[in-house]
């Protein structure tokens, strides 16, 4: 085992020999759907390094963020999935990577029949930085002292504020392959919040990574070689799934967990792991009479705002969940039940979200409801005439 000067420095050093030469040993192999690999010039396959496959998760026409985008691959796969009319943004701050990357571009968009792929250049846990744009600034304006320093501080800002690198809202899915766990330690926040401030309302992010079961002790994670390997740096499990619940998102589960780990150190277990993540539920909590029923197969189920859903009951929600949990990932879980009189939103009242509440029917068919049906024709799943 080494040391190096930082985990940034051993990242980058490690990275830019990937880009020279084959690297087998930094992170997992991954299968990847055949057809999308025809387009792929041979030097992008050979030097792909990554833990799992996020693109299965992107959808024809998405706006596609890749953290860390290497050599291009998974990008030009996504290309391919997105089609012509979505587009694929990778950003990455290894200098030669990019290049790799971009050399690429004509000749896969020659292949597929369309370009709808773009690398910049910025880090990840700062997305609003356009390492491009700095540069240029840099080879005109180079710091030679303090006040050079101080002076290109306010121009990082500048930058951030009036030529973001990723705009906000501007993103229908994140998705990265084995880079979370390169970011130092105190970074780590700040790259979830981004994540989270890139993303559209109803976006998702699809993190692929290597996480560990055991906290990574301290003297592993000085070691240069195992961090820049997406060893050392690796999230305990379960306070990866905190970090996105930290950031905001909701709807997080585990898409894949790798069985077999992919390799032990002293004890403690190193696996890939994929995370699907949704950005959404900001936003008031009205009142609108409406309810959901948790359909099974539990007793019961809690939300990430405390709601607790006990199976057949009526539980009383905003308007804002009511929808929320309609759609993916939780389609199909909850029976909605509407008002018989709508309320709009105009006239509704705020909703307190922070208890749970069984909705009375008559909440929702109203007071004074006393109407006699004659049978329906139609109430089997089939359609033919019960009982």
């Amino acid at each position: 085992m080494q040391e190096s000067s930082s985990p940034e420095a051993s990242v980058y050093e490690r990275y830019a020999e990937a880009s020279r030469r084959v690297e087998p040993a930094l992170c997992c192999p991954v299968q990847y759907v055949g057809q999308y690999l025809k387009a792929i010039p041979q030097e992008i396959i050979d030097k792909d390094y990554g833990c799992g496959d996020p693109s299965i998760h992107v959808r024809d026409g998405d706006t596609v963020l890749d953290l860390g985008s290497g050599a291009g691959k998974l990008c030009y796969i996504m290309a391919q999935i997105v089609g012509p009319y979505g587009s694929v943004i990778g950003v990455d701050c290894n200098a030669e990577m990019l290049a790799l990357a971009r050399s690429y571009q004509s000749e896969v968009a020659d292949r597929i029949g369309y370009r709808n792929t773009e690398f910049r250049y910025g880090l990840i846990q700062d997305l609003r930085l356009d390492l491009g744009r700095l540069n240029e600034h840099l080879s005109r304006q180079p710091v030679n002292d303090a006040s050079t320093w101080l002076s290109n501080r306010h121009l990082e800002e500048r930058l951030r504020a009036d030529h973001p690198l990723i705009a906000d809202d501007s993103v229908d899915c994140v998705v990265s392959n084995c880079v979370l766990n390169l970011v130092r330690q105190q970074d780590r926040q700040q790259l979830f919040r981004e994540i989270f401030r890139v993303l559209r309302k109803g976006g998702r992010a699809v993190i692929s990574d290597i996480v560990s079961d055991e906290t990574v002790p301290e003297h592993l994670q000085k070691d240069g070689y195992l961090w820049s390997g997406c060893l050392s740096g690796a999230f305990r499990e379960d306070l990866f799934l905190e970090a996105f619940a930290d950031a905001g998102f909701h709807g997080i589960s585990i898409e894949k967990r790798q069985q077999e780990p992919w390799q032990t150190i002293e004890g403690i277990e190193f696996r890939s792991m994929t995370v699907v993540a949704w950005k959404g539920k900001q936003g008031p909590c009205l009142e609108r009479n409406q309810a959901l029923i948790y359909r099974g197969p539990f007793r019961s189920v809690e939300d990430d705002d405390g709601h607790k859903f006990v199976r057949g009951q009526r539980i009383a929600v905003c308007d804002k969940t009511f929808h929320l949990l309609q759609r993916a990932p939780y389609a199909d879980i909850f029976v909605p039940v509407e008002p018989l009189e709508q309320i709009s939103p105009e006239d509704a009242r705020p909703f307190d979200c922070r208890r749970s509440k069984r909705r009375d029917a008559r909440e929702t068919k109203g007071l004074d409801y006393s109407v006699t049906t004659e049978p329906r024709a139609d109430c089997g799943d089939s359609g033919d005439p019960c009982c």
